[in-house]
């Protein structure tokens, strides 16, 4: 079992398990036909023949797979989105000047879409069964640092309403703790993260997509963090979970990436 390695940033955490899931197994398939063949020929081998190939009194009837039914376009009353109500809405709320102005977590253009999800009825119409289905779109415009919430009819395919907050950061999505990898691997910070992929994998570690990722918001309290990142919460900032692929974890919790700035921070360890 290998021993935890500490370095001056991030360690490699490992144990049974993690050994365990990284060992590949192998599993022998043995292909119809071939076990126990008689390559002398002969009836016996004939009759086993047709049996394997489904034929004879003692064969069995083939199998049928049942074709999965086919989603609705529409859902109904509190149901989950269907995919093509997922990609109506998101098309909807895209479009339009938050598409023209919005910055992505990359600077792209466009904002970073962050979650889409079945809207609340309105108080009206909590108990009518034939309410009619919204769907929630909510991005992070990085040009300004505002989540941007927009509500679509899926009836209509319309936006109804468009909501705006400052200071106000939900989990972070996929694309953004990859992003935040990415900055953490570029930066200085990153050396012990790299050091310890190395370590745990004889390689170099160049991308966020040799890493298993998940991220957590950090925000800022007073005196609790460098000066770089007392306007975490404002700005959008995550501390990452990082895994080697198949591996052991890493730990880069002491680490902040504010992605508003792109620049990464070490809290204090003690």
């Amino acid at each position: 079992m290998r021993e935890k390695v500490h370095r001056h940033l991030g360690k490699v955490l490992t144990g049974a398990a993690l050994a365990a899931a990284g060992t590949a197994a192998m599993v022998a398939v043995t292909l119809p036909g071939t076990a126990g063949a008689d390559d002398s020929g002969g009836a016996g081998s004939a009759t086993r023949a047709a049996r394997q190939a489904g034929q004879g009194p003692d064969a069995a009837p083939p199998g049928v797979v049942e074709r999965a039914p086919a989603e609705a376009k529409q859902g109904t009353g509190r149901d989950p989105l269907t995919d093509d109500e997922l990609g109506r809405a998101e098309k909807a709320a895209e479009a339009g000047r938050l598409s023209a102005t919005g910055r992505d977590v990359a600077g792209d253009r466009g904002p970073q879409r962050l979650s889409t999800d079945l809207a609340e009825p309105e108080a009206a119409e909590a108990d009518d069964p034939q309410a009619p289905r919204r769907a929630d779109v909510t991005f992070y415009d990085y040009r300004n640092d505002t989540l941007v919430t927009r509500t679509v009819d899926l009836a209509t395919g319309k936006v109804v309403h468009t909501g705006t907050r400052h200071g106000v950061q939900p989990p972070p999505a996929r694309a953004e703790s990859a992003e935040a990898a990415r900055i953490l691997i570029a930066d200085p910070l990153g050396a012990g993260l790299k050091a310890d992929y190395k370590d745990a994998t004889g390689k170099e570690l160049t991308s966020p997509d040799q890493l298993e990722l998940s991220g957590g918001i950090y925000a800022a309290s007073p005196g609790a963090q460098p000066a770089v990142l007392d306007r975490c919460g404002e700005h959008r900032c995550v501390r990452l979970f990082t895994k080697v692929l198949n591996g052991p974890w890493i730990d880069t919790r002491d680490l902040v990436i504010d992605l508003s700035t792109r620049k990464a921070a070490a809290l204090d360890r003690g």
